[in-house]
């Protein structure tokens, strides 16, 4: 049963009028009221439809993309071919911003009421939520380069992405079999349990099957007071480490944005990329072909991917298919900013 503007109302023990005032900002409402108002509203899940009557004349035909990281370029060429092929459809296309701390699957859920949703697209960032929570999704949802945690049924969601395990090892190993033994790696918080914590355990891999030791101060993780995945937080990372004294040949960012922010913290120092350290990176941004010294990376089919994401999503709400599961191959490009080291 859906919750109403009265039942709001009863619950905060004031009259409908003011909680329409909280709803629409209006001036002339108590601040401790207001709110208390939006508060209740938040944990009922409570979305104001003041044109729902117009709304069950029409089919909503609307596909909305949830996007954790929007300030990462890695998603500037995803949201574009998305947009692209959910327009093909005949559908409307909402982006929807969603903060890194803020729970994504209530963002959707409001979402889903409010805009009267056929299907959602949650890019970037990771999942840790409950059978129950996803169930709450009333429409066919996908996880397009997201990172999940191990104890989420498969059964229960869509996904296409890249293997972030295999292709971090191939970056680790190609670094290892340049001669490098002391690799330094910028990684995501110590506690990410997605998508970071695969391209370090990948990282790890690799020493490991070298025989090659891991050591934790070669281990440096990206700074919580800057934001995740950017030049700022590569060069904060990289100029600590450089400082430190630690013993490093080459350097493997997990991201594009990272690595460059790391060749400019060493350039700042007075040393060289890749004479006396090699940087390499993960994601194949059009800025690391660019950029000089160009960036060896990991590149994803960043196209393909974002079609396959629609190509999925489709499928669902036309009930062709069950979930899926689909991951691409990246390739590795080796480019001016790595070397060989005897």
């Amino acid at each position: 049963m859906s919750i109403t503007i009265v039942d709001i109302a009863k619950m905060c023990g004031v009259g409908v009028t003011t909680v329409s005032r909280a709803i629409n900002n209006h001036p002339d409402i108590n601040q401790e009221t207001k709110a208390m108002v939006l508060q209740c509203i938040k944990e009922n899940n409570y979305v104001p439809n003041n044109s729902a009557r117009n709304l069950k004349r029409s089919v909503s035909k609307t596909i909305a993309v949830l996007i954790k990281g929007i300030n990462n370029p890695f998603f500037n060429r995803m949201i574009q071919v998305i947009e692209n092929e959910i327009r093909k459809h005949r559908y409307s296309f909402h982006l929807q911003r969603v903060d890194p701390h803020q729970d994504e699957v209530e963002v959707a859920i409001e979402l889903v009421k409010e805009k009267r949703l056929k299907g959602i697209v949650f890019l970037g960032g990771y999942f840790t939520h409950t059978k129950e929570r996803l169930e709450q999704l009333t429409v066919p949802f996908i996880l397009s380069t997201v990172g999940m945690t191990e104890d989420v049924e498969r059964n229960l969601y869509s996904s296409v992405s890249v293997n972030d395990y295999l292709e971090s090892y191939k970056m680790a190993n190609y670094l290892i079999d340049q001669g490098h033994h002391r690799i330094a790696i910028i990684a995501a918080s110590a506690d990410d349990r997605s998508i970071g914590k695969l391209r370090l355990e990948g990282y790890k891999k690799a020493l490991s099957d070298h025989g090659l030791p891991y050591d934790e101060a070669l281990v440096r993780h990206m700074k919580g007071n800057i934001e995740d995945y950017s030049m700022a937080n590569g060069y904060a990372v990289t100029k600590e480490l450089l400082e430190s004294g630690t013993s490093f040949t080459a350097i493997f960012a997990i991201s594009d944005s990272l690595a460059i922010g790391a060749c400019k913290a060493i350039f700042d120092t007075g040393k060289r990329v890749p004479e006396d350290y090699s940087v390499a990176g993960f994601d194949g941004l059009d800025i690391s072909h660019f950029y000089n010294p160009s960036i060896t990376t990991i590149k994803q089919p960043l196209d393909r991917i974002a079609a396959e994401t629609i190509q999925i999503l489709f499928e669902m709400i036309e009930k062709k298919t069950a979930h899926i599961h689909k991951t691409f191959p990246a390739e590795l490009v080796v480019r001016d900013s790595t070397r060989a080291i005897q």
